[in-house]
């Protein structure tokens, strides 16, 4: 069996770029799925209803750790089985945890997100703390079966408060994070050309697109700021590797489709689905559009 990367880079090719964020808040969940159900179990009725809609016309699934924290044991339980019905349908899964500490911990955190309950096939890390804060997880990388992505150059106008500062070489923090991962990853490129040290980046300033795509070669992508945060998919395709390389996140967007189309809470699977096949024929016509 080929490395996470090989999978990653395969199901992109045949799925598309589209990565659903399952970022579920319980107002999200519409009321005819909570009736006479624990939060707990109307919660991961919900993800499985956007899993089963989406499953087929997305890469991977990002599922933001907060959301379920936010609701002490009952979330982490969802949590935990909506990674399980991920894993029984044979998707890949980002868990956005987005963790970052010295060794003794980050030994630790690997073990909690690589292994376990809630085992996840990527993990996000910080890596403000430096590299030696992500080492702990590089044998886990080593045995081709898990992957991160770093936080690199993010979609948040905050991203300019820090990630943006010259450094002495001239180089931006962002493009010096960058490099260092492009550094650790160098011995660990798949057959599909990638490394498993990704890197969050976000699609927000088309400027610096085809530049950080050059530069960052064999670095796959997660890409946020799709949409609600004002990326369009003229500015996706930039990120992109002749429309492989990388995956774009969007969780409201997909989950709230059904609110945004004004159609009946029942049709929230179906509109997470025509939103989900939206996004993607959109981003391959700007792909297609660059050639």
């Amino acid at each position: 069996m080929g490395s996470i990367m090989d999978k990653l880079y395969k199901r992109v090719e045949e799925r598309g770029v589209v990565c659903v964020g399952l970022d579920t808040a319980l107002d999200y969940i519409p009321s005819f799925i909570k009736e006479g159900k624990s939060e707990e179990d109307a919660i991961v009725e919900f993800n499985k209803g956007i899993i089963d809609a989406t499953e087929d016309v997305a890469a991977c699934f990002k599922v933001q750790i907060a959301y379920y924290e936010a609701l002490g044991i009952k979330g982490l339980m969802a949590y935990k089985r909506t990674l399980e019905y991920l894993r029984e349908k044979d998707a890949i899964i980002i868990s956005d945890i987005k963790r970052g500490d010295i060794q003794a911990t980050a030994k630790q955190y690997a073990k909690g997100h690589f292994e376990g309950d809630f085992e996840a096939d990527f993990i996000t890390l910080n890596p403000y703390m430096g590299m030696d804060s992500i080492e702990p997880y590089m044998p886990y990388l080593e045995s081709g079966k898990k992957g991160i992505f770093s936080l690199v150059r993010t979609s948040n106008k905050g991203a300019e408060d820090i990630e943006y500062l010259d450094t002495t070489s001239g180089d931006k923090v962002y493009t010096v994070v960058g490099d260092k991962l492009m550094e650790m990853g160098k011995n660990l490129v798949s057959h599909c050309g990638y490394h498993p040290l990704g890197g969050v980046i976000g699609c927000t300033h088309v400027e610096e697109g085809k530049a950080l795509r050059k530069r960052f070669n064999s670095m796959f992508f997660l890409i946020p700021g799709y949409g609600a945060q004002g990326g369009k998919a003229e500015d996706v395709a930039m990120y992109l590797n002749n429309g492989n390389g990388g995956v774009v996140n969007s969780s409201r967007g997909i989950l709230l489709a059904y609110k945004k189309a004004n159609k009946p809470e029942e049709d929230y699977a179906k509109c997470a689905r025509e939103e989900a096949i939206r996004m993607r024929d959109e981003i391959n016509s700007a792909v297609e559009a660059l050639k």
